[in-house]
């Protein structure tokens, strides 16, 4: 009888707990879409004022930003995941060590050129061409990650895990040393090899962009496109982001990386291996680096060992923005990047007139957020508030 009696618990146990690993792992998604959605809304508000109050001189300007617009959206949701894709890296680590890896970015470079790489190889062996373009992407995102996450914790090893509990600029400066030798190293081993200095990453053929509208504007249609590489960058992302949370959230090694990351001293003491989770954390932030590093060298058709800098910059400022530690955060914030670049590159050379072009100034305006979030609200957007006690 107590056997029967303790069945019906069991189970509501087991169903509740289902129910909240669906939530956690799922809801982060819908958090997601409603940011996407919300900025695409104060995007559109935004372009609709300032085209109107500019139109009075020149009615084509109005025209010309609305006809725009969608386009706008669709880039801003490309940059937003590939910065996204890169702040999930930074958010791992910090989470566990807080502690900003300022050499995720040169990680981040090093999966685009083992990307080129194997693109090269197939392309020497001439099975290139004959590759269904998903089993190409496959391959090449998947060694991609595999090698920028082994580099990922070999630098933990040689050049974090020493400084550990030295000051904490020291593991920092540790960091930006360790940036400056990727990249070096990259160059050196680039500039040897028939892949050179601005390598060439060869693809199959992947089709024509999809045209989702056509937006009339005068006597001509704008067409509003979005490539098949752009499609499977955003796809990639959004997998990314429910197998890290699934990863966290409803497995052991993510229950063990909960609990270093709030007292390792404790998790020590339960019989956790700190060191081992540490190098796990790296192995896995590496290989996200990595995955994004092969599909961005894959969209822009070239890899450079300089590449990771100012992306890796980004994709930090991107972190902060949605609340550094927090894994939809991250997303979030890249996404709101992603918008506000989009949104000076596309419209501030059609709103003054010509005399500053948008693209030279887009680098300035995701900077500006980060002085302007660290000033006013340093949790980020979904972060929480924390004091410390000194």
């Amino acid at each position: 009888m107590a056997a029967e009696a303790k069945a019906p618990t069991r189970r509501v146990s087991s169903q509740r707990t289902t129910a909240e690993l669906l939530r956690v792992i799922f809801l982060p998604l819908g958090q997601l879409f409603a940011f996407i959605l919300g900025s695409a809304v104060v995007l559109g508000l935004i372009v609709v004022v300032l085209s109107f109050l500019l139109s009075r001189d020149d009615p084509k300007i109005f025209q010309t930003a609305i006809a725009i617009l969608p386009q706008v959206i669709i880039d801003g949701i490309v940059r937003g995941f590939l910065f996204a894709t890169i702040a999930l890296g930074y958010t791992m680590v910090y989470g566990v060590l807080e502690f900003i890896n300022f050499a995720h970015g040169e990680i981040f470079m090093v999966g685009g050129f083992v990307g080129a790489g194997v693109a090269y190889l197939l392309n020497q062996w001439g099975i290139l061409s004959n590759l269904p373009a998903l089993l190409f992407v496959i391959i090449t995102v998947l060694i991609g990650m595999t090698v920028s996450g082994l580099l990922a914790m070999g630098t933990e090893r040689i050049a974090y895990r020493p400084l550990r509990n030295a000051p904490r600029l020291v593991p920092l400066i540790s960091a930006i040393g360790m940036s400056l030798v990727l990249q070096d190293m990259v160059r050196l081993i680039a500039t040897n090899t028939p892949l050179g200095f601005n390598a060439r990453f060869e693809t199959p053929n992947f089709g024509k962009p999809f045209q989702l509208a056509s937006i009339p504007l005068g006597d001509r249609g704008i067409p509003v496109l979005i490539g098949p590489k752009a499609v499977i960058f955003i796809v990639a992302a959004l997998l990314m982001l429910l197998a890290l949370n699934y990863l966290v959230n409803a497995t052991r090694l993510g229950k063990a990386i909960r609990a270093v990351a709030q007292d390792r001293a404790t998790a020590s003491l339960m019989g956790i291996n700190v060191n081992q989770i540490i190098s796990l954390t790296f192995l896995i932030g590496g290989a996200l680096g990595g995955a994004a590093g092969v599909l961005f060298g894959m969209n822009i058709g070239t890899v450079n060992p300089y590449m990771g800098f100012i992306p890796g910059l980004k994709a930090f400022t991107a972190a902060v923005l949605g609340g550094i530690g927090n894994i939809t955060g991250a997303m979030v914030g890249g996404i709101v990047l992603g918008f506000l670049e989009a949104f000076v590159a596309s419209y501030l050379s059609l709103f003054t007139g010509g005399n500053f072009s948008g693209a030279s100034y887009a680098d300035i305006a995701a900077f500006s957020i980060l002085i302007l979030i660290l000033i006013f609200r340093p949790e980020g957007l979904l972060g929480e508030s924390t004091t410390q006690k000194v």
